[in-house]
């Protein structure tokens, strides 16, 4: 399942929870626990990720804090107190939307 609308939809939802559950995370190990997550059914690209990040960091719902590890610096985000918020409103949003989306596509399943 690699519906590129649908991940584009939830990637800020995905990086918040990410970021409620895991405290301080950076880029690449986010890709590689939405892999680890789903199985690899999802994989999150670079071309993705990095422009969520900034502008949930621009929206202030993330804050970032870069760290030399040998040569190399490592920028990790962390959730601000308004996106401890986010997070929480977010998740509830699509918890709705989803089961709205089973009303409509499994109408005679519901009760």
């Amino acid at each position: 399942m690699q519906s590129k609308e649908l991940l584009k939809g939830t990637l800020k939802t995905i990086i918040l929870k990410l970021l409620s559950e895991h405290g301080r995370m950076y880029g690449y190990e986010m890709t590689q626990k939405v892999k680890e997550l789903s199985l690899g059914e999802l994989q999150l690209t670079e071309g993705a990720l990095y422009p969520m990040l900034h502008k949930l960091e621009a929206e202030d719902l993330l804050q970032s804090e870069k760290v030399p590890i040998g040569r190399r610096t490592r920028k990790y985000y962390t959730l601000t107190p308004k996106g401890q918020e986010a997070t929480v409103s977010k998740i509830q949003e699509f918890d709705a939307f989803i089961r709205l989306m089973n009303l409509i596509l499994r109408p005679n399943t519901q009760q």
